[in-house]
């Protein structure tokens, strides 16, 4: 096998249980097995379904800041709660706990990357939560 250079913003990189690590179309699957990052850049909120909360139900997911400025949002857990807002700094990173509904606001135009096991995630609408 020949290395080559991968395209972090056009493809998705999947990490299977054997060890295995390629670059795939960057498609995002609730049903597949394996870890997978993710690579995007975000102009508006539009961009990062902002309008969406987002759940991993199988694991932890890391939501990491490469450049701009991100605000990672909670949903509250109980109805009496506010939600919950982390700032990310380009550089920095937030560890989102499985099954903890949360979604992403910019602050500027931004490169994000997560990384997570997709199997099972769901987005539901804000205005629906």
């Amino acid at each position: 096998m020949t290395a080559a250079p991968i395209d972090l913003f056009g493809s998705f990189v999947h990490l299977d249980h054997t060890g295995q690590v390629r670059a795939e179309q960057p498609v995002f699957d609730s049903e597949r097995v394996g870890w997978q990052l993710m690579t995007f850049h975000g102009e508006t909120d539009t961009d990062v379904h902002g309008d969406h909360w987002e759940v991993h139900p199988t694991a932890d997911e890391l939501v990491c800041c490469l450049t701009g400025g991100i605000r990672l949002c909670f949903r509250p857990e109980q109805p009496e709660e506010t939600e919950e807002e982390i700032t990310l700094a380009a550089g920095t990173a937030v560890i989102v706990p499985r099954g903890r509904w949360h979604r992403i606001a910019l602050d500027a135009p931004s490169d994000i990357m997560s990384v997570t096991l997709p199997r099972g995630s769901r987005l539901e609408r804000r205005s629906e939560a």
